[in-house]
């Protein structure tokens, strides 16, 4: 494994030890989850060609699945597609009556990210980036400088055809007229407008007054219409140079929590909607992919299960088994780590943690089997141990080495004082399948 930057292993570091899924870095602790990435693989080539892909990436808390989405998040970005991301939350849902829906809208393009600006608020970057593309275009076909006025016709017909099949789709005639605007905003150096512009693509307006005052037109983006401009920017970043557009959605467990039957069944009707369009081609250069619990699906009382006509199309085949499964339907469950998969983990964890503190490192694969030995012989470790758990407390154990290099690993481990030893009861065992690796 090739040194990594101070930097970069503080964050990991920090991050794992928080439980929360660093945003950099992860090729240094990737381990498994083949299948599972390239499946992904497979939808990210047919969204570049123009289909669709909807997946659910389902696994409990701690399991990994926010941490595979972010994986995929950062490859994509370096294939050059843009990504725009959101969790839910009691304010952010698919659907809803205060607005919730356009608050996940918001929040995802706050958030649309691309190679060269990995951390959201991409959208200005990406319509001066398009603008400059088109401009430099005509200037190398007539011969025209870029500084010309002259050439300003010329790119503004470049840019109708670009969009002109983009006024076909719902709500595109605006969306192309809001296109044309930003372009003479640039071109004369109007930067309110183009603010105003930007304003309108964030969902940001809240009255039509407003915005036909601001920008002469009379649509808003609203709760019931928000995806419909996912659909639209899909298409246009095609248009504009990228792969499509990627949407990553988290925490689908806040709709599950929802109390009002009615309103859970709203949102699960918007998923419907979302998942029908990729299937049946209304979606193009669109990937969805969204993270949840499988409670939060499967729940037939309240989880998307729970409307029948997701169920219905969603339900995994009888012929599906743990060990054998379709990577090619709707929704991924994640399998735990196996026990080879989580010494590998570990591995690259003491790398990284003596490379950042600067240190000899003396903690042997002994030392780390007994550690794992140890995790996974808690009560009920075969069915609710996450990667999570082992790797927040793998840290602290190397964290309390680092800091008092006389303590004997083996001692720390088996002690009462260490957190997780605690939960180990005496004469607990592992089971056969870990015996069997460790021999």
């Amino acid at each position: 494994m090739s040194t990594v930057p101070k930097r970069i292993a503080t964050t990991l570091l920090n991050s794992l030890k928080g439980g929360v899924v660093p945003r950099v870095g992860l090729p240094y602790i990737a381990v498994g989850r083949e299948k599972e990435i390239n499946a992904f693989l497979h939808d990210i080539d047919i969204i570049a060609e123009g289909g669709a892909s909807f997946r659910f990436v389902v696994g409990r808390y701690g399991s990994g699945k926010s941490f595979l989405l972010q994986m995929l998040r950062n490859y994509v970005m370096d294939k050059n597609f843009v990504v725009i991301d959101a969790d839910l939350s009691p304010e952010r849902r698919l659907s809803g009556t205060k607005g919730q829906g356009l608050a996940t809208y918001r929040e995802l393009i706050r958030n649309m990210s691309t190679k060269t600006r990995p951390d959201g608020g991409a959208l200005p970057l990406i319509l001066d980036r398009w603008i400059n593309t088109v401009q430099s275009e005509i200037a190398l076909e007539t011969g025209i400088s870029p500084l010309d006025p002259s050439i300003y016709p010329y790119v503004e017909k470049r840019i109708m055809d670009i969009i002109i099949s983009l006024e076909e789709m719902v709500h595109g005639f605006d969306f192309s007229k809001l296109l044309i605007r930003y372009y003479k905003s640039y071109v004369s150096g109007d930067d309110e407008t183009k603010s105003k512009v930007i304003k309108w693509f964030r969902g940001e307006y809240t009255t039509k007054t407003e915005v036909k005052n601001d920008l002469d037109i009379n649509i808003i983006i609203t709760d019931n219409d928000w995806y419909e401009y996912v659909k639209l920017f899909a298409i246009f970043l095609k248009k504009a140079g990228y792969g499509g557009l990627l949407v990553f959605i988290d925490e689908l467990v806040n709709i599950y929590k929802i109390p009002n039957s009615i309103t859970r069944q709203y949102n699960y009707e918007k998923l419907l909607a979302m998942y029908n369009d990729t299937l049946q081609g209304k979606a193009k250069y669109l990937g969805i992919f969204m993270g949840g619990t499988p409670k939060c699906v499967e729940d037939e009382r309240r989880g998307v299960f729970s409307y029948e006509a997701l169920k219905s199309r969603l339900e995994e085949s009888r012929f599906s088994t743990e060990s054998l499964k379709d990577m090619l339907a709707p929704i991924i469950k994640l399998s735990p780590l196996s026990y080879e998969e989580m010494l590998v983990l570990i591995e690259k964890l003491v790398v990284i943690h003596s490379e950042l503190y600067e240190y000899k490192q003396e903690i042997t694969q002994d030392e780390m089997i007994h550690f794992i030995k140890i995790e996974f012989g808690r009560i009920g470790a075969d069915l609710y141990i996450t990667p999570r758990e082992v790797i927040r407390d793998f840290i602290v154990l190397l964290n309390m080495v680092y800091q008092n290099p006389e303590l004997n690993i083996y001692n720390i481990l088996n002690s009462n004082g260490f957190e997780f030893a605690k939960n180990t009861m005496p004469g607990d065992t592992v089971n056969e399948e870990f015996e069997e690796f460790i021999l």
